[in-house]
């Protein structure tokens, strides 16, 4: 048994006897120092940015949870650090003075413990948002961090690596150990989650304010970020657990085989996605029509592109199609958009007269751009009439055509009743053939 090991009822004794009432009282001071740094960081009523200025004040309701501050200030990462670095100072101080340190032996490593939880839980969050498989992650690395405080603080911590490091085996000619397995596999996902942080922290940084082709331009770099910034914590972690980097040569060889059979359309979507976001013939915010899509860009990813109906239905759409096949950008040169609408009159109106008009009554509706003007041409003789069409443009047909085609017509319309003009409709000719004479006798 470890020499450091301590029973939990000498630990209970230790931090309950009188003595240790100025260190409670310290320990709750540090606490309550803490908050209210963190408090004057995130401001009263917003949050603190990640360059350190103030955002301004929203409703809580409305607030994005942050890592650094969670949602009701000690529900984040910096409150448990903060904590714990003061916890962590006092008790050095105490202990040069010869003072007790009982209550902070106990308080530093739950309070790592938590900084630890706190960190992984949001960051996760932040990383997968309505993931049902995170809600279990969270679980274990909760379990996983109070399990390991516990056996740090009644010392069966170090007994227990001891034993860990006797279970060993060999991987080809490098010797593991179970300790090392588990030490590793811990690193390996700390690594992942300060790599998902910083990606996760600069795509934010990257996208905030950006539109049209610097948004789409950002967004590629934001995926280059995030893909190099995961890979080079994978090849941390493997280090650390221990598996021989060059073994990768092995397979890399492998992984380009599959990707040459089973996986070559993954990769040409990713690969498909990069060419979007660099070229930029699509870009997000763009009104599209791929095959029987159409609709506006919401998100460009590596391995899909959004897009987003008139109707608020959504259609994930492969980015090798927009890659192949052929894409129709309503707003790639600029935003303006023709709207054609059709009116028929009767064959005794005064066309130009009329055309004039109606003109006129369409530059008075919203969202028609005055230039290029509307414009009103006879298009073909009808059966029935007259066949007028009215062309007229718009600038943000994000906002929908069927409304603004709509109130056009009800402009004309109204115009047409006023001015007494015919509005025909179908009609039929029938000729009755005359009875036929009896025979004369």
């Amino acid at each position: 048994m470890s020499p450091s090991f301590v029973l939990p009822t000498d630990l209970l004794a230790a931090v309950l006897r009188p003595g240790a009432l100025t260190e409670w009282g310290l320990l709750a001071a540090l606490l309550g120092l803490s908050a209210l740094l963190v408090r004057l960081l995130r401001g009263p009523a917003g949050s603190s940015g990640a360059s350190g200025t103030a955002v301004p004040a929203v409703p809580a309701a409305q607030r994005e949870p942050s890592i650094w501050f969670g949602e009701h200030l000690v529900d984040g990462v910096l409150f448990p650090l903060l904590a714990l670095a003061l916890a962590y100072l006092c008790k050095r101080l105490l202990g040069l003075a010869g003072q007790p340190v009982a209550v902070f032996a106990v308080a530093v490593p739950v309070l790592l413990s938590l900084a630890i939880i706190r960190l992984s839980v949001r960051v996760l969050s932040a990383a997968f948002p309505g993931s049902q498989m995170m809600r279990f992650v969270e679980r274990s690395i909760s379990w996983l961090a109070w399990a390991a405080t516990v056996l740090w603080l009644t010392g069966l911590l170090p007994v227990l690596l001891e034993w860990l490091e006797e279970v060993q085996w060999k991987i080809g000619s490098h010797p593991l150990s179970l300790r090392t397995l588990l030490e590793g596999t811990l690193l390996a996902g700390f690594v992942l989650v300060l790599a998902l942080w910083v990606s996760a922290a600069l795509e934010a940084r990257l996208l905030r304010g950006a539109t049209g082709e610097q948004l789409s331009l950002r967004k590629a770099a934001a995926n280059v970020l995030r893909a190099g910034l995961l890979f080079v914590g994978l090849l941390v972690a493997l280090s650390a657990v221990g598996i021989d980097l060059t073994a990768l040569s092995v397979l890399g060889g492998a992984l380009g085989v599959g990707i040459g059979f089973g996986l070559q359309k993954l990769a040409a979507n990713y690969i498909s996605g990069f060419v979007i976001l660099a070229e930029r013939s699509v870009r997000i915010g763009d009104i599209v029509k791929v095959g029987e899509h159409e609709g506006r860009i919401t998100d460009i990813t590596t391995r899909y592109t959004v897009i987003r109906a008139a109707t608020g239905r959504e259609a994930i759409i492969p980015n090798e199609a927009l890659i192949t096949g052929v894409v129709e950008n309503l707003t790639l040169a600029d935003r303006q958009l023709l709207v054609q609408s059709l009116v028929s009159v009767g064959y005794d109106t005064d066309v130009d007269g009329l055309r004039e008009r109606i003109n006129a009554v369409v530059r008075g509706v919203d969202r028609v751009l005055p230039e290029p003007a509307p414009a009103t041409h006879l298009l073909a003789f009808g059966a029935n009439g007259l066949d007028l069409g009215i062309f007229f443009w718009i600038a943000d047909p994000e906002n929908g055509q069927a409304n603004v085609r709509s109130a056009v017509n009800l402009a004309v319309l109204d115009l047409l009743r006023r001015e007494g003009v015919e509005i025909p409709f179908p009609q039929q000719v029938v000729h009755q053939a005359p009875e036929p004479q009896p025979p004369r006798a």
